[in-house]
This record gives C-alpha cells, sequence and structure tokens, in this order.
C-alpha cells in the first residue's frame, strides 16, 4: 500500500492507517502488505508533529500499486499541487484502487475523483464539500468503503477502516488478532458513531454473526457472495445461515439485500446522484431488478421515491 503525504498531514492518522499493515505482516508470519510512503519531492516528509516519514518522490514511485491512500489535514480544501493531481489521475486510469484519510478524501473529491462514490472525511471539512457541490455523496461515518475508494475521517478511525480492510481479505478472525494486538478489543462499524452498530440495533452477539454484518455492511456496492460471507467468517455456509435465522429472523442473502436497499433509499432522498447509480451503489448491476426488488421492500418504485423525496423538500423550504 501507499501512502501519498501531503502538507500538514496527521503522524497519528498516518500510524494508525500504518501499523496494523505491519502487525498483519508480523502475526501472518510473511509480507502481506508492502507500505510505501510517497511525497511530492521526496525525503523527509515532517508531519504537523514534527515526526514524519522517509518518503520517495512522486517521479520515482511508479503506478504498479494495488491501493494508494492520499493522507492531508491542514486545509485541503485550499490544496493545490499539479504533479499530484497528474499523479492521481494517471493511478486513476489504470484502475488503481484510491483512498483517503483525514483530509485526503477532500483532495480526491476536488480533482473529481470521488464522483458516484459515497466517502468519508474528517468532520471540520463536511461543510465546506457540501458547499462546493451538492452532488459530493459525504457521509458522516467513520470510514466508507465504495467499490474501488477507501475513505475515512482521521485519526484511529483509520485503524478501523484498516482493519476492515484486512477482515476482508484475510477474515474477520484474523482481523480480530490484529485489533487485539493494538489493545483495541472492538473494531468498530464504518457508521459509528453516528447511529449504533448493525449488531447492536440486532441484539446479537455471537462474533462470527457480529463479523458477517460488519461485512456486509463495508461491501454494499460490491456484494459478497454466501460462500465469501461465510468463510470470512469463520464458519461454513450452514452454520452462518442457522446464526441467521435463529438470531436474525431472515437468511443471510435476504438480510443483504435489505441494508443494501436501505442504503439505496437513503440515497435517492439525500442526493441527486442517477437511480442508475444509485442501483450500482446498492450493489445492482440490472435497473430493471433493483426497481423490482425496491418496489417489493418499500412499496413504491426508486424514482417515485425520488419524486415524493424532492416534494418533501419543497415544502420544507
Amino acid at each position: 500500500m501507499v501512502f501519498i503525504l501531503t502538507n500538514g498531514y496527521s503522524l497519528m492518522a498516518t500510524a494508525s492507517a500504518v501499523e496494523p499493515l505491519r502487525a498483519a505482516n508480523h502475526l501472518a508470519g510473511k509480507k502481506l502488505y508492502e507500505i510505501t510512503f510517497v511525497s511530492t519531492s521526496g525525503g523527509f516528509a515532517r508531519s504537523t508533529a514534527g515526526g514524519g516519514f522517509d518518503t520517495l518522490a512522486l517521479t520515482e514511485a511508479g503506478l504498479d500499486f494495488d491501493f494508494v491512500f492520499v493522507v492531508a489535514g491542514g486545509n485541503p480544501m485550499n490544496y493545490e499541487d499539479p504533479d499530484l493531481t497528474k499523479y492521481l489521475r494517471k493511478l486513476n486510469a489504470r484502475h488503481v484502487k484510491l483512498g483517503g484519510i483525514s483530509g485526503g478524501p477532500a483532495i480526491l473529491a476536488r480533482q473529481g475523483l470521488m464522483e458516484d462514490r459515497r466517502f468519508a472525511v474528517h468532520w471540520q471539512h463536511i461543510e465546506a464539500l457540501e458547499e462546493l457541490s451538492s452532488d459530493l455523496l459525504v457521509e458522516r461515518r467513520l470510514y466508507v468503503i465504495d467499490r474501488d475508494r477507501y475513505t475515512c475521517a482521521g485519526g484511529v478511525a483509520a485503524l478501523d477502516m484498516m482493519l476492515a480492510i484486512v477482515a476482508s481479505e484475510h477474515g474477520t478472525v484474523f482481523a480480530q488478532a490484529v485489533s487485539d494486538w493494538f489493545i483495541h478489543t472492538h473494531m468498530r462499524l464504518a457508521n459509528e458513531p453516528q447511529r449504533a452498530t448493525l449488531a447492536q440495533q440486532l441484539h446479537i452477539t455471537h462474533p462470527a454473526l457480529i463479523g458477517a454484518t460488519e461485512l456486509m455492511a463495508s461491501h454494499l456496492a460490491d456484494p459478497l457472495n454466501e460462500r465469501q460471507i461465510a468463510d470470512l467468517s469463520g464458519l461454513s455456509s450452514r452454520q452462518l445461515q442457522r446464526l441467521f435465522n435463529e438470531q436474525i429472523g431472515e437468511p443471510i442473502m435476504h438480510f443483504y439485500r435489505r441494508i443494501r436497499l436501505d442504503k439505496a433509499n437513503e440515497l435517492l432522498q439525500q442526493s441527486t446522484l442517477p437511480i442508475t447509480e444509485v442501483a450500482i451503489a446498492a450493489g445492482f448491476s440490472s435497473l430493471s431488478h433493483f426497481s423490482r426488488a425496491f418496489r417489493e421492500q418499500f412499496g413504491v418504485t426508486p424514482r417515485r421515491r425520488r419524486v415524493q423525496s424532492q416534494k418533501s423538500m419543497t415544502v420544507l423550504r
């Protein structure tokens, strides 16, 4: 993973993102993640706390990466760096997964790289982004994973986002071991602390069931199949299905579709995203399938829900 360090970046937020990867390598006994630090000019990149990292220059870094995160502090709304802009656009053209930490998502958004993607950002920058464009899908969450974009609010939220990435690639049991390594016994979900977690809402306590709902919450646009959810939760499909039926009262994939449609319902009412893009953001590749499923759950079509929301906003004004 690559971390691009910009002026005014936070040492704490950067360390919160990097240390889980280092611990994952240590606990696995092999290099699962290779970590590279990059800055515009290279050399020692000093954080606001005075410490920092030795970095490669953008011109030396290359483009052959799986993940690239922009780490920013200060005022990312005024940050201008033509070289970084060109570099990020080259990465995007190569379909490299892009992410932002703290103010980093604001930089990505200003470059048009968060279009039609939900994202999180430090609370200090939310209002400015909302003023910049009403089409930006900013969410007041710890972190958001939307297809090829990985963003978080900074601080220790970076730790939770990295644990979610580790869980999706190596399973929730291993991710919990990484979390425990830092005396971080509770892996927070993306939507904390804005509201209760899915596990808290459903009053579930079984670790595998909690892990499964966390995986679903972080994979709305790119749904996992039942086998993947079970494998990453550390159980067989039959065992996990039994837990869902006993403690949640519905089959795994029915529950998964319901929370994806809940997200679509939210986007239809709170964004101007085209309905086709709402369907994609909720993990539906077919608009007709999405419309049918939405109507079954909410009793109205997606288009009708959008009209209802617009009428409601008119009344409020």
